[in-house]
């Protein structure tokens, strides 16, 4: 056969393992074989995934029926009579040898078709990523912030919940989702959002209501990824002990996702100077969120959050915001 490369072994355990470290395109094996016998071969070979589909073509006698049946069951593709006659041999084997390059073909164009979904998708979750993270940076904007903040707030509780023992996924979800979270600040009267100075009642009333208003914006839609911030956006201010807000949620009954971003983000805030306050110093942080261990905060989260640290100053290192950017006051037995 022209451009075919014949690999020959009188010993079927040798050609066996030549089969274990390369793929044929056809295999032509006869039953009487020393040990392993035709049909061992067969069951061996295909005991290997990835000689599944590869032809098989066994050379047996006329007469051997119940041989024939018990080498289909174990994977043989076809079978040539003995005495063998090489023309039929030749187009057999042409056939089987054009079916394998056809698989060959269409394997090749299912992995094209599968890396070019894998760069399409890719390439729309970066585009959503860039529009959330704009449309975010609108809402921060008027909170008195730089955009920043929910550059951080995101990467902060990505953080946290890899040392809070959350998988990869869901903590790569949690740092695309977290910057939404106070979403619902687009409807918060300017006189509220912006007011210089304590709030009174009635004006913590309305604010308190950009948890509820975050929700609904986002609740509805069918991406995971904006349920996932829907959810964090209606529970960030809930607190361990019950007295949060909008629904008074305690415990485990609050997400995970809310918990561990409400403590990134009174983390970052504290941390963080504004025109109207300084930054605090890491130490006096760490002591605020201790104090509301098992208060504000999740207890382990709270643990967590100690192993964390190191990640979380890197972070706030990385992305400053221009009014707080010269220091951030730490010790190193603090962050150790």
């Amino acid at each position: 056969l022209d451009d075919v490369e014949c690999v020959s072994y009188t010993s079927s355990a040798q050609a066996l393992e030549w089969c274990g470290s390369h793929t044929p395109d056809v295999v032509v094996v006869d039953y009487n074989m020393p040990p392993p016998d035709g049909l061992e071969f067969i069951e061996r070979f295909r005991s290997d995934p990835l000689n599944a589909v590869v032809p098989i073509v066994m050379v047996t006698a006329e007469q051997q029926r119940d041989l024939r049946y018990r080498a289909l069951e174990l994977g043989a593709s076809d079978f040539l009579t003995k005495p063998v006659d090489l023309i039929e041999f030749r187009a057999r084997i042409q056939n089987m040898l054009a079916l394998a390059d056809g698989r060959k073909k269409l394997a090749d164009r299912a992995a094209w078709l599968a890396d070019e979904v894998r760069r399409a998708t890719d390439g729309i979750v970066a585009r959503e990523k860039e529009t959330i993270v704009r449309l975010m940076r609108a809402a921060e904007f008027r909170d008195h912030g730089t955009g920043a903040h929910i550059l951080r707030i995101g990467k902060l509780s990505a953080a946290l919940g890899a040392h809070a023992g959350l998988s990869e996924p869901v903590c790569e979800m949690l740092q695309m989702a977290t910057p939404m979270h106070d979403i619902g600040k687009v409807a918060t009267p300017d006189a509220i959002l912006l007011k210089r100075g304590s709030l009174m009642p009635h004006e913590w009333e309305i604010m308190r209501q950009h948890t509820v208003v975050g929700f609904e914006i986002l609740k509805d839609s069918e991406s995971e990824l904006l349920q996932l911030a829907a959810q964090i956006a209606l529970s960030h201010h809930e607190r361990f002990d019950g007295t949060g807000y909008p629904h008074g949620q305690k415990g485990q009954a609050i997400p995970i996702a809310g918990r561990i971003c409400a403590l990134s983000d009174v983390f970052d805030a504290l941390t963080c100077g504004r025109p109207y306050k300084d930054p605090w110093s890491i130490e006096r942080a760490i002591a605020h969120i201790d104090a509301g261990s098992g208060k504000h905060f999740d207890p382990d989260l709270v643990a967590a959050f100690h192993t964390a640290l190191p990640d979380l100053v890197e972070i706030k290192r990385q992305h400053p915001d221009p009014v707080s950017e010269e220091t951030y006051g730490y010790s190193n037995h603090t962050i150790a």
